[in-house]
Order: C-alpha cells, then structure tokens, then sequence
C-alpha cells in the first residue's frame, strides 16, 4: 500500500469520526465564504454609489451610520466649484424606496439634468426631464428592463405617479440599476430643499488630486473626501462595523474549527498508540509518522472545506432573497474569497491536527507498545 493510500485508509476506517471533523471543517468554511460574500458584495454597492458620478472623487457628510444619511447643502457643493483645481463639482440627492415586493430597495437618484454629462449619464432611448418637472423621471436601461418599462410608459413609486422620459446607462454598472428625478422634485419628496447627499467633484486636467482633497478638507471640516474604498470608512461608519464582524466571525470560525480537527486528532491519537508505536519500531521516521498524520487530518478537512463551499453558496442564495438585503445586496463572488477558504481549511488541519502528530512522532516505541 502506498503512503497516500495508507492515509485514505486510516480515514475510512473511521467514517464517523471523519465525518464529524470534516463538519466542523464545513460549517467553519461556510461562516467564512457567507461573510466574506456578504461583506465584499455590501462593500461593492456602497462604493458603487460613490462611483456613480464620473468623478475624481466623492465628497460626504463625516460619520454617518450609512452613507445615505449624508447631508450636503447645496451651497457647499456651489463653494466646492471655485475651489482652485476643480473643474466642476456636482450634488445630487441619493435615497432607496420600495417600489414592489420583488424590487423593495431602488436607488433613486435626484440629479439636475444640466449635469447629467458631467455625471457620466448617457441617454439611450428618449429625452431628459424637465429641471423643475414633478411628474418625469429616467430609468437606467437594467432596471427598465427588469420592471417591464419603456418610454412613455407609467411609473409610480411611493404613492407618486411619473411618466418615463428616457432611458440612459452611466459609466459605472452599478448606475444602470438606479432611477433619476429632476433634483428639486426628489428634494419636495423628502422634504430636504437646498440638500443633496453626496458631491462629485471633477477636477481641471493636470491639477493635484491630493492638493484639491486638503483644501476642500480643510474648508469643510463636516465633509470627507472619499477616492475609494480605504477612505469609505471616514463617511460611513455601517461598513467599518461589517468589516470588523467579518474579522471577528472569521476567527471565531477558525477556533471552532480548529478545536474540532484538534480534539478528533488527540482522540486518535489515544487509540492508536500502539500502532504509532509498530510504526516507529519498524523504522518509520518521526517526520514520517507526522506526516501521516497532518496528512489524514488535510485529507478530511479539504473533504469539509468542499461542503462547506457548497454550503456558503447556498447561504449567500438565501440572505439574496431576504426582504431586507433585496435590492442593496448583489452577491460578489471574487476568487479570492474561495482560494482563502482552502487556505483556511488546510490551516486549521495543520494547527489542529500538529500537536497530536508532534506526540505520535516523539513517544518511545517501547512505551507505546507497552500501552493496551
């Protein structure tokens, strides 16, 4: 019998065992790909948001507990213009509605249409809306098609009914999913006049990025200027918070998991110790009989891991579907949220299955012989 087939045989032997361990594995390695989709995929939209405006960077309220809560007067935004190396600097009004049951977060997007350009908007099909128009909006081309809509065709959407001027799609995927009002209309709605959510600002060819920041930094201490997703965490509080969880429930799965691989791995360990004890007597090596060892506790856990990555898909289908993450959760599955979890299951196969194997390679084989 080969080596490798010796492992496989030791794992057979014990199916229940295996079974057990390669659970914990599998539960560990769900809690990580379900996190780590769900925190990469929140983080996807929130920055998508910020990206929607053609921009060189965003600008929002400091510290809110989601970056929907910012608050920007206009005025500010207007100030933001004439700061030297800004070449235009753009508000607009960002809130989620419910439109129906199977689209209860829609981004709707209040925006002048006179910077509609500048944002990066461009219209398909249609025409804009009116500046001051309370009954026209614009669809993004993916929405438009996931409500059935077209020019001309009816829309309402909290109690509020609208005729659909055109459809257009933006530079930035995540705006084809949104629906555009004439600002002072989406600011009536909510009763924010003179108030927009976020600014983008463009800045003139050739002007420093960073100097533009510090400056804008400085004249508005209650903003922050967002370039990506390392800056996020100075407006919006909600993300830092998911990320932290995410970290938190990474390790807390790993100690499970590697407390199971540990505590299956000292029970073996136990039982076999005369046959750890023939091993080394017949002239195994120590490093031989540890690989042996790690090699079945890997053997297992990659059994674990391969549920538990089928499980995390599963997981991830079902938060898609919960009424409360509809519409602001677009799953994300980046290749390197799986090839972590592998890393993760051969980690904890390693650290919970070393200590066992350090003590089968380093007993006497004469005490261990001696042992019922």
């Amino acid at each position: 019998m080969t080596f490798l087939g010796l492992i496989w045989h030791n794992v057979a032997a014990r199916r229940l065992r295996a079974a057990l361990t390669a659970g914990a594995v599998a539960i560990a390695v769900m809690a990580v790909v379900a996190l780590g989709v769900l925190t990469s995929s929140l983080k996807a939209s929130a920055t998508g948001i910020l990206q929607v405006g053609n921009a060189d960077f965003s600008v929002a309220q400091k510290h809110v507990d989601n970056i929907l809560n910012s608050t920007i007067a206009e005025g500010d935004i207007a100030a933001m213009g004439k700061v030297p190396g800004v070449q235009a600097a753009i508000g607009a009004l960002i809130e989620l509605e419910k439109y129906d049951a199977a689209h209860p977060g829609v981004i709707q997007v209040g925006l002048d249409p006179a910077a509609q350009r500048r944002f990066g908007v461009v219209i398909l099909e249609g025409r804009s809306y009116a500046p001051r128009s309370n009954d026209e909006v614009m669809l993004g081309y993916v929405i438009a098609s996931a409500l059935h809509k077209r020019v001309g065709d009816p829309f309402v959407i909290d109690g509020h009914h609208y005729r659909v001027t055109g459809l257009y799609r933006t530079n930035v995927s995540f705006g084809n999913s949104t629906v555009m009002f004439p600002l002072p209309e989406l600011q009536g709605r909510y009763q924010v006049a003179g108030q927009v959510t976020l600014g983008f600002v463009k800045l003139v060819p050739g002007a420093s990025k960073q100097a533009v920041r510090q400056a804008i930094d400085q004249r508005f201490p209650q903003l922050a200027t967002i370039l990506g997703e390392k800056d996020y965490g100075r407006a919006d509080q909600t993300l830092v918070l998911i990320s932290a969880a995410n970290t938190g429930g990474g390790i807390l799965a790993a100690v499970i998991a590697i407390s199971g691989v540990l505590n299956t791995s000292l029970l073996s360990f136990f039982e076999r110790i005369r046959e750890f004890g023939v091993l080394r007597s017949i002239g195994w090596s120590r490093q031989r009989v540890i690989a042996l060892v790690l090699g079945e506790a890997l053997v297992v856990s990659l059994l674990g891991a391969l549920v538990g990555l089928f499980l995390g898909w599963a997981a991830i289908n079902v938060l898609q579907h919960l009424s409360q993450l509809r519409g602001v959760f677009h799953p994300v599955y980046e290749a390197s949220i799986f090839s972590r979890s592998l890393y993760f299951a051969f980690g904890v196969a390693f650290l919970g299955a070393l200590y066992p194997a350090v003590r089968a390679a380093f007993m006497s084989p004469l005490e261990a012989l001696r042992r019922e």
